[in-house]
């Protein structure tokens, strides 16, 4: 039987019961054992490299050169893609950027584009990336993949992603500066009783939460309005539950409620406060009596309020559906809404891993619908439209007296 057969033998029984460190000790003692030529026919024989076999060969002529516990000598083995490439993440950030939506550090943050695409645009850069090594990467920067559900509203504007691109350095501008900017929404009214709630949580097995069969809802039943509004350098939540209507007086008398609860506290400097929000509803670009309360704020407040609303077919995509709207969801999911006192205690109980605070108060007061703001107060609204789209950007100035 000749040398290399021996050794292939040998390999195939212990090759099991070795691990990477043992494999290349073992096949250095071989190679030494034979000789002149030994590293060869043992690379031949085994399929392990010459490289690792000089290795093992160094390692038998040292003392003590790894660890009992470790395979490897400390910062060992392959290099992570960000050591080889230091400037990665760098580009591929510069890639996402322009076309983001927002995050503490990048304001509304997720990307329109494919992890295919960015890889290949890599490529084109000189990195050498895969594609599931994009979606890694994103993960590590705090992106997401979103879903696509109940996103078209209508017709795409032609100017939509140039308002997001200008929302986007409205809002680096000002959080750069230490200003507030809130993204702000009203969450989907709920039902207040013993009704089903969406999702599931661990019970005993065959003992569910009994509900009521059925939900119908009319006039009578109680809801529940939970404004939200996230601060995004912050990471905090503010939501005001409100217990009558959603009009543009109780949202506004919810950011009030926010100054005075965290934001006065959290920026004692402020200049100005940034408003970033849908274009529609009740604190939407059309109504007159969203603006008419902002300027009784501006007042209050003593500086300008800025607001640039998202442009139409986008209302999903604002930064408080995603940030804070979702994990209360996920927070108070199979769990029925019996009570005003629930839907403040759990949506003040939602956090995340990525250290998300949220704050809740029950707000009871009445807000009439069909309040109409007239021509008169519509003139002593002193505000100053944007150079882009004035009717989704703006700024309105405290009027002070």
């Amino acid at each position: 039987m000749d040398t290399i057969t021996t050794l292939q033998r040998k390999y195939e029984v212990l090759v099991t019961h070795l691990d990477e460190r043992a494999r290349r000790i073992w096949a250095a003692t071989e190679a030494d054992a034979l000789g002149y030529g030994g590293v060869s026919l043992v690379a031949r024989a085994t399929g392990i490299s010459r490289r690792a076999i000089h290795k093992g060969l160094k390692e038998l002529s040292t003392v003590d050169t790894v660890p009992v516990s470790r395979i490897r000598k400390s910062g060992g083995g392959r290099k992570s893609l960000c050591e080889q490439q230091p400037d990665l993440l760098t580009k591929l950030e510069q890639l996402v950027e322009p076309l983001t939506r927002g995050d503490p550090e990048s304001p509304l943050r997720w990307t329109c584009k494919s992890v295919r695409l960015l890889a290949e645009e890599l490529e084109r850069q000189g990195i050498q990336i895969g594609r599931q090594s994009v979606a890694k990467r994103l993960q590590e920067l705090g992106y997401s993949l979103q879903a696509n559900c109940k996103t078209i509203e209508g017709n795409q504007h032609p100017d939509r992603n140039a308002q997001f691109e200008y929302i986007n350095g409205r809002v680096t501008r000002q959080m750069k500066i230490g200003n507030p900017v809130l993204s702000v929404d009203t969450k989907k009214k709920e039902l207040i009783g013993n009704y089903k709630n969406t999702g599931r949580e661990w019970h005993n097995a065959g003992d569910p939460i009994k509900v009521n069969g059925h939900d119908f809802p009319s006039p009578s039943i109680p809801r529940a309005h939970p404004y939200g509004i996230y601060d995004i350098a912050r990471n905090e939540g503010f939501v005001n539950v409100g217990t009558d209507h959603d009009t543009a007086t109780f949202a506004v008398a919810s950011l009030r409620k926010w100054w005075r609860v965290q934001g006065k506290r959290a920026y004692p400097n402020a200049s100005r406060l940034l408003i970033t929000a849908d274009g529609g509803g009740s604190n939407g670009w059309r109504p007159r009596l969203w603006k008419w309360e902002l300027q009784r704020f501006a007042n209050e407040l003593r500086f300008p309020i800025m607001v640039s609303h998202f442009p139409p077919g986008t209302s999903k995509w604002n930064k408080v559906e995603h940030r804070l709207f979702s994990f209360i969801s996920q927070n108070w999911r199979g769990k029925p809404l019996v009570d005003y006192e629930t839907v403040v205690n759990l949506i003040s109980k939602t956090k995340t891993t990525g250290g998300l605070k949220v704050s809740c108060r029950l707000d009871k007061r009445q807000y009439p619908t069909g309040r109409k703001v007239n021509d008169a107060q519509w003139a002593a609204i002193n505000i100053l439209p944007g150079k882009f789209h004035g009717e989704w950007n703006y700024t309105i100035k405290p009027v002070i007296a």
